[in-house]
């Protein structure tokens, strides 16, 4: 009988010491967790989509978004964060400096509206002095086409000779002064006109300045398609002028 009792109170002890073990465990708190580092956005910059010649122009589908190091991120690099529209806004630029696919655009190596730009393949940019008088009173546009007049006189005692020939025609006029493209449709008087020429054209306008005064006759937009020609040589009209004689030839 007293072995009985003993092992009923070794067995009653033995479960309380397992379920005070158990409670123990269930109640301890789950180990903390590490919070999950945010992910930083990307960097990206702004690269070439494929190679781009000298020359080319820009179109929406030579440019896109690569990420880029931070840590090699310079002030010359457009990036998104800073200039999120930079791909649309330099859709319509020329390459001044040929890319390769995945360099980064650099500004300095693109240009927009320079004259160098607006020059075709092979032609000449040359100025040549104007005066509203000389083109048909300041109503000359850039990209407006022209012939090109060269008026001249000779003395000969109290009888002047004038005398005019067209150098050039259906020249297109590249700029006024510096104004190269104006939206508005504005005239521009300025001092200078800057011509698109070709190389052989070039000689005939720089000795024609010398020899005379240059003035631009507008042609129809029409007349574009017209190929250069210079007009025939005219004759000789006599005008008296407060009783001078003079001689006025036409070519």
């Amino acid at each position: 009988m007293l072995r009985a009792i003993i092992l009923v109170v070794a067995l009653a002890a033995g479960s309380l010491a397992a379920w005070l073990v158990v409670s123990m465990q269930s109640g301890e708190a789950p180990a903390p967790q590490a919070a999950p580092v945010a992910k930083k956005p990307a960097l990206e910059v702004l690269v070439a989509a494929a190679d781009l010649p000298q020359s080319h122009v820009i179109a929406a589908k030579d440019l896109r978004w690569q990420a880029w190091p931070k840590e090699a991120l310079t002030p010359t690099l457009i990036s998104r964060s800073a200039r999120p529209d930079a791909a649309s806004a330099l859709v319509g630029s020329t390459v001044r400096g040929r890319f390769v696919a995945g360099e980064p655009i650099l500004e300095e190596k693109l240009g927009r509206g320079m004259l160098a730009d607006m020059l075709p393949s092979g032609k000449r940019a040359v100025a040549i002095r104007i005066s509203a008088e000389s083109t048909a009173g300041g109503f000359i546009l850039p990209n407006d086409r022209v012939d090109v007049i060269q008026s001249m006189v000779r003395q000969d005692g109290a009888q002047s000779e004038y005398w005019s020939r067209t150098l050039l025609t259906n020249i297109r006029v590249l700029a006024i002064d510096q104004t190269a493209d104006d939206p508005k449709g504005l005239a521009v008087i300025g001092k200078t006109a800057t011509l698109e020429l070709s190389p052989s054209e070039v000689p005939v306008i720089v000795a024609g300045q010398a020899a005379g005064p240059l003035s631009l006759a507008l042609r129809s937009a029409a007349d574009g398609n017209e190929s250069r020609l210079v007009a025939p040589e005219g004759g000789t009209v006599r005008v008296l002028r407060a009783g001078r004689s003079e001689i006025v030839r036409v070519q």
